[in-house]
Formats: structure tokens, sequence, C-alpha cells
């Protein structure tokens, strides 16, 4: 069928409003609108990423499901790469123009903080390295000066410096006296803030409330939440099914040469432990003689005779690791998390750091962010040291960081930098 230049225009007109009108209703679910304080970059992106997500399988849903719409594929690529570059940019100006307004301009919110000095002495040293709250101090109160003062001077000195929020310290206030501050605050239209002085260990806490008690819950490792969870495995799937399918004539040159270049299997399998300590196999290509491990479980070290010339050359390249994206599609593994380990090693580093443990909460992954700065180990102690990444990126987990993790990956395989 030949289409002429009316009809091409009018179908191009007919998606870009299908494309539009889908990204205002996905935008309008996801609350992209919103716009809270602090700002935070990671967030923005992560909103906008899952948006932009739902947009891309409405409108596919809308074309070619429901057949809407005859158009070419290269034409739907090329679109959508032009609208998600346009978006990028929108997205990004946006928040670069609202972060510096919110310092220069909007930089009026004016504060009082009063209590703890080694409390108030962290809270406004936040403040300052984040001008972009846009936060002013006008007064501090000590707790020392509270102490000296009646009620009635402290409020008329908390009236005076006219703020519009009022941050407490709180360390040895008694809750009378709190109660009565925020009573104060109600009457007086400003904000009651209270900053507790809790464990220093805490990494992780939400308020949450029971009937009208609220309650901090601590948790040191948060658990993802569905919306995460979902999207990870979405971009799991089809990240490893594209590479897959895509790479099938890599995936055949690499088993040749791997099968060629030395005696046994092309490829090898291994027991690993994954999410909740479930054993499953991992698949590598073999870059190891076969029997390397006759002696019991041991960790490949720079120049180790057990590894096989083109061996080297795929582990330094990362090669050997694409077979995992099986792993990805069978759900043993996700893209990025923290290297799987066996049984054995894994007793080994709890040993010495039982936070590891916590790793197995979560899938682990083909590449990592302590892969990435610390690569492959060569003993316990560095599988420890190489902890501290995997632990840093298991408590921020989220789209943005797996694409930058996997772009830094790509660097990595690209340079033959791999350990």
């Amino acid at each position: 069928m030949v289409f002429n230049s009316n009809d091409l225009n009018v179908a191009s007109s007919i998606f870009f409003l299908i494309s539009n009108v889908c990204w205002a209703f996905m935008s309008l679910l996801n609350k992209n609108h919103r716009i809270t304080q602090p700002l935070n970059l990671n967030d923005i992106v992560d909103k906008f990423l899952m948006t932009l997500i739902y947009q891309l399988l409405a409108v596919l849903a809308a074309i070619y499901f429901f057949k809407v719409l005859n158009v070419s594929r290269g034409f739907v690529i090329i679109s959508f790469a032009i609208f998600f570059l346009a978006i990028v940019v929108q997205r990004l100006l946006l928040f670069f123009f609202l972060q510096n307004s919110t310092a220069k301009w909007y930089a009026t919110k004016k504060i009082t903080v009063l209590g703890n000095k080694k409390i108030a002495d962290s809270l406004l040293s936040t403040f300052s390295n984040h001008p972009e709250y846009g936060y002013k101090l006008e007064q501090f109160i000590s707790d020392e000066e509270i102490k000296d003062m009646t009620e009635e001077a402290l409020l008329s000195d908390l009236l005076s410096g006219k703020p519009e929020e009022i941050f407490i310290c709180y360390k040895d206030m008694d809750t009378e006296s709190l109660d009565r501050l925020i009573l104060f605050g109600d009457k007086s239209s400003i904000k009651i803030k209270v900053v507790f002085d809790l464990i220093s260990n805490i990494k992780e806490g939400n308020l949450v409330k029971y009937d009208n008690i609220p309650i901090l819950h601590i948790n040191s490792q948060p658990e993802l939440s569905v919306k995460v969870r979902f999207l990870k495995r979405s971009f799991d799937i089809l990240f490893a099914s594209t590479l897959m399918i895509i790479g099938i004539p890599v995936f055949f040159l690499l088993y040749l040469i791997t099968k060629f270049t030395s005696r046994g299997p092309a490829f090898f399998r291994q027991e690993r432990i994954g999410k909740h300590e479930r054993p499953f196999y991992i698949y590598k290509f073999r870059s190891m003689h076969v029997n390397a491990e006759k002696f019991g479980p041991q960790l490949s070290k720079d120049n180790d005779p057990r590894v096989t010339k083109w061996g080297r050359i795929m582990r330094k390249t990362r090669l050997d690791e694409l077979p995992q994206f099986w792993n990805v599609i069978k759900g043993e593994m996700s893209i990025v998390g923290y290297r799987p380990e066996r049984k054995h090693f894994i007793e080994e580093i709890s040993k010495i750091t039982p936070d590891y443990k916590k790793l197995l909460r979560h899938k682990p992954g083909i590449t990592s962010l302590g892969q990435i700065h610390y690569g492959y180990a060569e003993n316990v102690d560095q599988m420890c040291e190489r902890l501290r990444y995997d632990l840093l990126y298991s408590r921020n987990v989220n789209l943005n960081s797996d694409v930058s993790i996997i772009l830094k990956t790509v660097r990595v395989m690209v340079q033959g930098k791999g350990k």
C-alpha cells in the first residue's frame, strides 16, 4: 500500500495527538504536576521515567493492539526518541530553574530554631548546604536561654521574630512545654516542626500513624515499594529479552570461541545463593580450565593459572557474564543488584560483616555498584570491602541509579577494565 503525503501528515498528526493525550493522562495519574520541597532530582527522574514507560505502553496499545493507527515502527522509534530528549531537556531546565529561583529569589521563609544547640547546629548545617530548601534563620534560642525565661517571655520573643516556621530541637524539653508550643503555633498560624535526636545509626525511618498515635518505623534496610519492584522487574525483563534477541550473533560467536580455544563445555554453571537465601544456578561462558576447583572453592586472582587466555579477555570485558540474562528472565537475578556468592564465602563474609545478610532480602544482579568500583574480589577481606558499595545501593534502589550503573558497566566493558 502506498501512502501520499496527505495521508502521512494526517497519520503523524493523529499519532502526536495520541502521544500527548497519553502523556497528559499518565502525568496526571502520576502527579507529575506536584512539586515538593526539598527538590530531589532522583525523585523527579524516577517519576518522569515511570510516566514515560506508562505512556509508551498506552500509545503502543492504542496504535497496535486496538489498531487505531497504522504507522511504521521506525516512525514510532524516532518520534519517541525526539519526545524523550525534549522531555528530558524540559525537565532538567525546570528543575535547575526551580532550584536556583528557590535559592536566590524565594529564600525568605523565616524560621526560628530553639532547643538543643548540637541538634540545631546539625539542622542549620543541612540548611546551609541546601539553599534550595528556602530557609532563612532569623532567631536561635538555646536550651539555657529557655530555662531563664518565663513562658510568656518565650512566646513574646518567638512572635517578635515573625517566623513562618519554628523548628524545635527536642532533647530534654518536657512534653507539657512541647504541647504548649504546638498549641501556640496553631493559634499564631506558625508551622511547628519537631527535630528529634534519635539513634545515630538509623539509616531509614517512616513516620506512620496508628489511629492518632505517631510511630517512627525504624528500618536500616527498607523494603522496596510495590512501584519500585514493578518498575525494576519490568525493566529487567524488557532489557534482558531485547539484549538476548539482538545479541544472538554475539552469543553464538562467544560460544564458538570458548568451545574451540580450550577443552570443555562452552557454558559453566555454579550454585549461588540468591534472594531469601534460595540457591540457584548461575550461568557463564566458561573462563577457566575444567576442574579448576578440584581442591575446593577458590577466588580468582591476577594471573590465575586456572583462567584460560580467552577467559582473561572475557573477564576483563565482562563478556563471560552475558548468559546471566537468562537468570534475569527466569526471575532469579536482576540486571543491577549485588554479585551473588557461594554459600561457603557468604558464611566467611558474615563472620566479619553480618550486614551481608541484609543484601539477601533482594535479588542479586549481573552488575553492581561494588563490581564497578571494586571489580572481582581476590579474598574475603576484599569481598567485605566491596560489600560497602552494595549496601549503599540497596538503601537507594531506583530506576535512575540502575540505568547509571548499567552505563558505567558498559564503559568498563568497552575499556576492558574489568578486574
